[in-house]
């Protein structure tokens, strides 16, 4: 009777190559990564959100009383609730609007259209930096480039965007709507999903280009605006390169973000304890407005099979 032997280095190489484990190991990376720089920093913040820590000594526990202060001794957190709040239901739906108007402006395919594209996304990749947020800043100056084109059609002014409480937060507002070009490939990317047959099939019916719009198009985006108001919503609540660089909440606190206005409690004030509180509140808010979002979606999202 013969007995068949396995070498050990062979076991091994066949262990590894098992697609579960394979997986296993190339996802390491990932996990390790996310619960160093995700889980753990979350559960430390957490702890100090419930301490007195001003980054120079060791926290001390103090319980609920950051999170009490926060809603009975902090006329600064309603008002930056409030910035921020105005900013997020007003940017969102301009970026998406915009959005999609473009994408229906570039559905037609011709030679130029690869170019059009990223043109029209090269906002969304550098709109965010520190440069164009310096850029922004200097052309709604009082002598910037907006001043100069108005003085060009014959409106001679020096008025200072920046420095009105009614036009500073227009001015992030604008940037904002201005870096729609990620947002404008998703709607871009679902309207080349349609199917040609519903558009022909309602042309031969009598519909015209607007009927076609909103029986059609519309319909059958609602998936993919909801997927963007979701994430563009998040998106706005956490804004805050734009405001820092170009307001600093100024003035009279009228661009105030909260998440500047978090910063400065950790950074500036040295109130890190607080700040890990203002930080955890945001995630309950974006929380409760995403789980909002998702109950309304069976009102208006069309799901495809309904």
């Amino acid at each position: 009777m013969q007995h068949t032997t396995t070498s050990p280095g062979l076991s091994a190489k066949k262990f590894f190559y098992r697609d579960d484990v394979a997986g296993i190991i190339f996802s390491l990376p990932f996990i390790i990564g996310f619960f160093m720089f995700i889980i753990v920093p979350m559960i430390m913040s957490l702890g100090y959100s419930l301490s007195e820590y001003n980054i120079l000594s060791p926290a001390r526990f103090i319980g609920l009383k950051n999170y009490i202060k926060i809603f009975t001794d902090d006329p600064l957190f309603y008002k930056s609730i409030a910035v921020t709040f105005y900013y997020a239901l007003v940017s969102v739906p301009l970026r998406l609007a915009f959005a999609l108007l473009v994408a229906m402006m570039l559905k037609q395919t011709t030679k130029a259209t690869g170019l059009y594209r990223a043109v029209y996304y090269l906002p969304s990749i550098i709109g965010g930096s520190v440069a164009v947020s310096i850029l922004w800043k200097r052309m709604f100056a009082s002598d910037g480039v907006l001043n100069r084109l108005l003085a060009v059609i014959g409106i001679q002014t020096d008025f200072a965007w920046l420095g009105s409480t009614h036009t500073a937060i227009w001015v992030l507002i604008i940037l904002s709507v201005w870096q729609f070009g990620s947002s404008m490939l998703i709607f871009l990317a679902s309207l080349k999903q349609i199917p040609v047959t519903l558009y022909e099939a309602s042309w031969v019916d009598g519909a015209g280009k607007w009927k076609q719009f909103t029986r059609i198009t519309l319909p059958l985006l609602t998936p993919t605006i909801f997927f963007n108001l979701v994430m563009q919503m998040i998106h706005g609540f956490l804004a805050f390169t734009q405001c820092y660089i170009i307001t600093q909440g100024k003035p009279l606190n009228s661009t105030l973000f909260y998440m500047v206005y978090t910063y400065r409690q950790s950074f500036e004030y040295f109130n890190a304890g607080y700040a890990a509180a203002l930080a955890w509140l945001m995630l309950i808010i974006i929380g409760l407005i995403t789980s909002l979002l998702f109950l309304t979606k069976r009102f208006w999202v069309f799901e495809g099979e309904e």
